[in-house]
């Protein structure tokens, strides 16, 4: 596996790019936990990992201008490592949420949601984002925010749209203003709620973004990393002389050709693990062992 390419675990349009299904999630690069909960990560090894993703075909990267902490930011890790920028990059970016200068966070009002993409313009040294996610952080309509996104899109400041932490009628609200071309959803082997939302992706050609793939019910860490793996992962894991995470990924990419994954890491080697994920192969025996979605 250790000579694999982000591009066996197959292909699928991002708005209408062309992404290899394996991407990248940029949060684990500023530290050793989510924004300023541990250790800033080391600078040198952030870039690494950012150049070697490309390198290994990874031509998805999921990020954020609230994925700082003390002393990194990924956004501008990512324009560090990657300015001037390969013509077949997409970089992914969220607003809704936001962090102030000290940290402390907000829910952007529509007002503000213009102030947040030119941000993540500024720190990654671009003129347009490829895709912006509105991230829903309450059960209000999403309507008036998504419209406030079209409008930018309208202006030239985004190219497309997608939403994240929905259910199925906010993205009804959201495709009533303007195309959607994916979901980030929470989804794993561990944690199937967004199975139908999932299935109704398929359907319409969206792309589906789990977030936390690897992680179990109730973590933000890979599931592997604590101990607390199942046995079924262990098992099947142990069949393939693959690791545990490699299995919950390649479990998230069975689920549909329009399924994406994003796994995220600040570690050079978790990235080879994470990349060689896509030339695993399930079969129906793992599955049958590892469980169908509720779907």
């Amino acid at each position: 596996m250790t000579k694999a390419d982000a591009s066996d675990a197959g292909t699928w349009i991002l708005g209408d790019r062309s992404v290899n299904r394996i991407g990248l999630g940029a949060m684990r690069l500023t530290g050793s936990a989510a924004f300023d909960l541990g250790e800033p990560g080391d600078r040198d090894t952030s870039v690494k990992v950012l150049r070697r993703a490309v390198e290994l075909g990874v031509n998805h990267i999921d990020t954020a201008s609230f994925y700082f902490s003390r002393l990194r930011s990924a956004n501008e890790l990512i324009n560090t490592a990657l300015a001037p920028y390969p013509e077949d990059l997409v970089i992914v970016t969220k607003v809704g949420p936001g962090r102030d200068p000290s940290g402390e966070w907000y829910e952007a009002t529509p007002g503000q949601l213009r102030g947040q993409v030119e941000e993540n313009l500024r720190q990654l040294g671009r003129d347009h984002l490829d895709v912006v996610n509105l991230r829903r952080m309450s059960e209000d309509s999403v309507s008036e925010h998504f419209g406030a996104l079209a409008e930018l899109r309208d202006a030239g400041l985004i190219r497309h749209l997608g939403v994240s932490n929905v259910t199925a009628k906010h993205l009804a609200e959201a495709q009533a203003i303007a195309p959607v071309v994916c979901v980030q959803n929470r989804f794993s082997l561990d944690v199937r709620r967004n199975s139908e939302l999932l299935r109704q992706c398929g359907e319409q050609g969206v792309a589906f973004v789990p977030f936390f793939a690897i992680a179990g019910e109730g973590r933000d860490e890979g599931a592997a990393a604590d101990g607390r793996e199942s046995a079924p992962v262990c098992e099947v894991a142990e069949a393939h002389g693959a690791s545990p995470a490699q299995v919950r990924l390649a479990w998230t990419l069975h689920q549909g050709r329009h399924v994406l994954a994003i796994p995220g890491t600040g570690n050079p080697a978790h990235l080879e693990e994470n990349v060689a994920a896509g030339t695993f192969r399930l079969t129906t025996e793992d599955m049958d062992l590892l469980g169908a979605t509720d779907s």
